[in-house]
């Protein structure tokens, strides 16, 4: 460790310049991030002293193809991106832990004990939650755990789609690990206290893939075949080659619940497989449900029946889409993007409510991403749909076009302009 001070000198010396466009790949952002380090170690001097510190970062994540087939023990693909979360840490000896977050109010310190911490339903929804159920989680499963002063900033905005849930639990059951397990625990395993203290602490049920996609970091596919035990591995493809950017676009929805639209999706594709006596399409035979559409419209609804189909071919495009990036084919890699993103806009029909049809916000940022795109891109919704992201790979030349364009449209500082980062949560100093 090296006291906070001297990270600054060695920033302000370029000895971290190196480390910097790894993690974020873009010269034109190196600046702002070596400021966005030394303002950020600063907080933290001003906060808790000039103490020695490490420096950890965390990354948001897109889904890249897969989309809602991981309830039915599908297959997907993710990645992390390079917007992150990163907090300056110190450890402390009084099993006390304290956070200061940026442009957040001081979120209660936590006070760690030998007998756990319990669960309080009163606290679900909280970052306190989070903390509670990520230590609990660390102490059930043998591993140490210590109190320490952070602070952290964000660039992973909220609602954004970038999964900035995930990215906080991440990082901070991979502070856990730094500070007190000397990073021994592997990053599926930080996946998974991540996701136990979002679904028991938080109360919010989710998958593993955005824990997955944040901890590992890169290109990933995960097959949920067995969801207790997901095949989870790194696909060693570097995005940059392919000189294109990801572009993700807040269409500006005014929030909704929407449970019980996501919740169909579910047991429609359920009402599929239980007419073949399965419980999920996973153990459905393609060729068999295509055999059976005619009898089967007399037990399933139409639009059940083409999300079953949004199922099949999704399944497929996910192979078909690591086959084309393997080979260097992004063209290829392109059509099956669209592909995905025609299958849910016709089949999955998740790009608006149909509570309120004449509300549109994501299948309008589609019609007019194509208009400005024409041939330098693609577009697809993002994320469980209904509302909120699109996502958009476009050419590098052309980004900040798009960008300008579909603002005009969206909205201003709706379009995130990213690119594929390879590294997952991890400790940078």
């Amino acid at each position: 460790m090296k006291k906070a001070s001297k990270i600054i000198t060695g920033f302000n010396k370029g000895e971290y310049k190196a480390l910097i466009k790894d993690l974020y790949t873009e010269d034109a952002r190196l600046t702002k991030q070596k400021n966005r380090y030394v303002t950020a170690l600063k907080q933290f001097i001003e906060l808790y002293g000039d103490e020695e510190v490490e420096i950890y970062s965390a990354p948001g994540r897109s889904e890249i193809c897969g989309m809602h087939t991981d309830h039915q023990h599908g297959k997907m693909l993710a990645c992390s991106v390079n917007r992150d979360i990163i907090a300056v840490v110190t450890p402390t000896d009084d099993n006390v832990v304290r956070i200061t977050s940026e442009g957040f109010p001081d979120i209660r310190p936590i006070t760690i004990s030998k007998a756990g911490l319990k669960l309080a339903f009163d606290e679900q929804g909280t970052t306190e939650s989070l903390i509670k159920g990520i230590v609990s989680q660390f102490q059930k499963l043998g591993y140490e755990v210590g109190g320490f002063n952070a602070y952290i900033t964000s660039e992973v905005p909220l609602y954004s789609g970038m999964s900035s849930s995930a990215a906080i639990e991440v990082l901070l059951a991979t502070i856990l690990n730094g500070l007190y397990n000397s990073g021994s625990i592997n990053p599926l395993i930080i996946a998974q206290i991540a996701q136990y203290a979002e679904n028991i602490y938080f109360g919010k049920p989710c998958g593993l893939m955005d824990q997955a996609a944040c901890a590992i970091g890169g290109l990933i596919k995960i097959d949920f075949k067995d969801p207790k035990k997901p095949l989870i591995k790194k696909q060693m493809i570097k995005f940059e080659q392919f000189n294109h950017s990801l572009c993700i676009v807040d269409t500006k929805d005014v929030p909704a619940n929407l449970t019980k639209e996501y919740r169909a999706i579910i047991e429609e594709m359920r009402s599929v497989a239980k007419y073949f006596g399965k419980e999920f399409l996973r153990e459905v035979d393609e060729n068999e449900f295509y055999e059976h559409i005619i009898p089967m419209r007399k037990v399933c609804s139409d639009r059940a029946i083409l999300r079953a189909m949004h199922f099949y071919s999704e399944e497929k495009r996910v192979n078909k889409e690591l086959k084309a990036l393997r080979d260097g084919n992004f063209h290829e890699f392109k059509i099956q993007i669209r592909r995905s993103g025609n299958s849910s806009f016709e089949y999955l029909q998740n790009v608006y409510s149909s509570k309120d049809p004449s509300h549109q916000n994501i299948s309008l940022a589609i019609c007019m991403s194509e208009k400005i795109l024409k041939d330098k891109g693609v577009v697809r919704v993002h994320g469980p749909g209904f509302e909120g992201t699109i996502q958009v790979f476009v050419e590098n030349d052309y980004a900040r076009k798009y960008k300008n364009e579909i603002e005009k449209y969206m909205g201003k500082h709706c379009c995130y302009v990213t690119h594929i980062r390879q590294q997952g949560a991890m400790k940078v100093i």
